[in-house]
């Protein structure tokens, strides 16, 4: 398997090289040159298989042979060894649980994987490997742990201050060993900006061996595919699902559709978005424009110009009817996913985040428009993550799980600075 940049202009690379390099020298998203198809027997056994045989197979194919067949097997097995349970709600609804893991994210799963690989990587890199990575809350604290202890490897992960909620930030501030956590007073934008910036600059690459660990990065993208078969494994009708993914990068969303493209059955794919809502209106006009990102409760998904867009259209040959017959979006505002973290506790006895309040609330106004379809929605991160809106919202005190009882009493570690890439570059460079 060789992957291509997006903007057309660089060379094709292998896996290994998609993974060290992060992003094309033109600036593009690299991109698998062909979309592999399940054999229709690993789909019948589907519900018989282990996660990490499921896993293996998936991402086998994206690898090739730049990961031995042994290795890439122990490397899904840590990946994927934590629970992923499918949960009714209602009469038609089901959510997915991605909590489950270290970090209580679904980003655990593309964090420990790429992180892996990655450390399987460095052991013919006589350099020190950079990890830079900017986060709107989840990304940073999987990195981080995921990463932590990895040798060859440092971590720097830049957050917007004050956006992000407190367990957030204890989780990628208080780390230490390999992990740095730069504090930037701006938006998610800005951060992801600088990083682009970065990757961009000549002058820091010459000096620094530099990678990313968002989205854009293969080894973080492709294994989300992971917990879409898993639902399918434990998927009781007849008919497949609809799914409702909570959208801000989209880098999720996206591998979901690159799943079903290689013949996962999937009826219907619902992009559930708060108030950033660049892509809605996109599936309204055909027209994308990129915005600036507005700060919601659902912080993970204030994203004003989603980096995983690009492979949206790569998926879709740029057809934009062939867009619209696989995706719907709904734009969800604040006011409406408090209500429905209190709706569904009330009615439900179910807690939901306020991404999963956003995922729900979107699939349930699709289902009204497909009732006789039934479907699930991601709950991407526990609500212990944030406590304070969740309780706010529905009368409840949150447990919080013994794994972050201790956290808790930590201090955080961060270096605070501007929204200035300059300032990012010389810390790179010093």
């Amino acid at each position: 398997m060789l992957y291509y940049s997006t903007n057309k202009n660089s060379a094709k690379v292998d896996f290994r090289e998609a993974t060290i390099k992060g992003q094309a020298p033109d600036k593009g998203l690299y991109f698998p040159e062909r979309i592999p198809q399940l054999d229709k027997t690993f789909l019948k056994e589907l519900k018989s298989k282990s996660k990490a045989e499921i896993s293996f197979e998936v991402i086998k194919p994206y690898v090739g042979n730049c990961i031995a067949d042994e290795d890439l097997f122990q490397i899904c097995e840590h990946t994927v060894n934590f629970n992923f349970p499918l949960v009714k709600v209602t009469d038609s609804i089901s959510a997915l649980e991605l909590f489950h893991g270290p970090t209580l994210a679904f980003k655990d799963v593309g964090a420990r994987f790429m992180s892996r690989c990655l450390g399987y990587f460095s052991k013919d890199n006589k350099r020190e490997i950079t990890v830079l990575v900017a986060t709107s809350g989840d990304t940073g604290s999987a990195v981080a742990n995921g990463f932590l202890g990895v040798e060859g490897v440092k971590v720097v992960i830049l957050y917007p201050a004050g956006k992000v909620s407190k367990i957030q930030e204890l989780q990628l501030t208080t780390l230490g060993q390999n992990i740095t956590a730069l504090e930037v007073q701006g938006t998610f934008d800005d951060c992801q900006q600088m990083v682009k910036q970065a990757f961009a600059d000549d002058d820091v690459n010459e000096k620094i061996f530099l990678t990313s660990a968002n989205s854009i990065n293969v080894a973080r993208w492709l294994p989300q595919q992971f917990y879409y078969f898993f639902a399918l494994q434990q998927w009781q009708q007849d008919e497949p699902p609809v799914i409702a993914v909570p959208s801000g990068n989209f880098g999720n969303i996206c591998a979901g559709l690159i799943a079903v493209l290689s013949g996962l059955p999937v009826k219907h794919f619902v992009a559930a978005c708060n108030s950033n809502d660049a892509f809605v209106k996109y599936l309204n006009t055909g027209s994308f424009s990129s915005q600036e990102a507005v700060a919601t409760i659902s912080n993970a998904m204030d994203v004003g110009n989603p980096s995983n867009f690009v492979r949206v259209l790569e998926l879709f040959n740029h057809d934009f009817e062939k867009t619209k017959n696989l995706i719907t979006a709904y734009s969800i505002d604040d006011n409406e996913t408090r209500k429905t973290m209190a709706r569904v506790f009330e009615l439900h006895n179910y807690l939901l985040d306020p991404h999963g309040a956003v995922g729900f609330t979107s699939l349930v106004k699709y289902l009204g428009n497909n009732p006789q379809q039934h479907g699930l929605f991601l709950e991407t991160a526990h609500p212990v993550k944030f406590e304070n809106v969740v309780s706010e919202a529905t009368g409840v005190a949150v447990e919080i799980p013994a794994a972050m009882q201790e956290i808790l009493q930590q201090k955080k570690s961060s270096l605070l600075i501007k929204a200035n890439y300059e300032i990012l570059k010389d810390y790179l460079l010093n």
